[in-house]
């Protein structure tokens, strides 16, 4: 692993995958509107740093360190998030497209997904324990032995959880949303 640290730096419009990117530590640092599509950024990390309105769709992140980090209106499909390192490992979702991740048994408590696009993730085994899905669309979304105690699914859109696999203790649903809990039985909810 590379020692070499960079703070408070703004990166903007660059398109590292023609430029490429130093392997590092960054600290601070805020990204925006970089192209990082099917970079290996796998042994970085990043601390504190803000990525907004970039592309990561594809990105490798094996052992990636992503310690209380912000993305805002980002193109991110496809990310084995469950590749990260989980040391302090701390991210929220602002606005971005998440379609087809994974967060495979990583413990992301406490994380915000607001308007987001989380088609098709992978959510089984994880720890989403007081995490907040505001205006975010999760169809065919899969929460398998999931623990979702205190989660906030309010405002969250076309999910279906089969509460039976999933320990949701105190977990917050809407009048309009509980129809993605019944699904399995095949009801006619009007």
């Amino acid at each position: 692993m590379s020692n070499t640290l960079i703070e408070e730096q703004t990166f903007s419009h660059i398109d590292f995958v023609k430029k490429g990117i130093g392997k590092a530590n960054y600290e601070y640092c805020h990204f925006q509107g970089c192209n990082l599509a099917n970079i290996n950024l796998g042994h970085f990390n990043f601390s504190e740093c803000e990525f907004t309105d970039c592309d990561l769709s594809g990105a490798q992140l094996v052992n990636t360190g992503f310690k209380s980090i912000q993305f805002k209106a980002c193109k991110m499909l496809g990310l084995h998030f469950d590749h990260c390192n989980t040391f302090l490992l701390e991210m929220h979702f602002d606005s971005c497209q998440l379609d087809l991740s994974s967060f495979y048994q990583l413990k992301v408590a406490k994380t915000h997904f607001l308007s987001c696009s989380l088609k098709e993730v992978d959510f089984t085994e994880t720890d989403l324990s007081e995490a907040i899905f505001k205006d975010s669309d999760l169809t065919q979304a899969v929460f398998e032995y999931s623990t979702l105690n205190k989660t906030d699914f309010r405002d969250a859109l076309n999910f279906t959880i089969d509460p039976e696999l999933n320990k949701m203790a105190k977990a917050r649903f809407s009048k309009e949303t509980l129809s993605g809990l019944l699904y399995r039985y095949d009801l006619d909810i009007s």
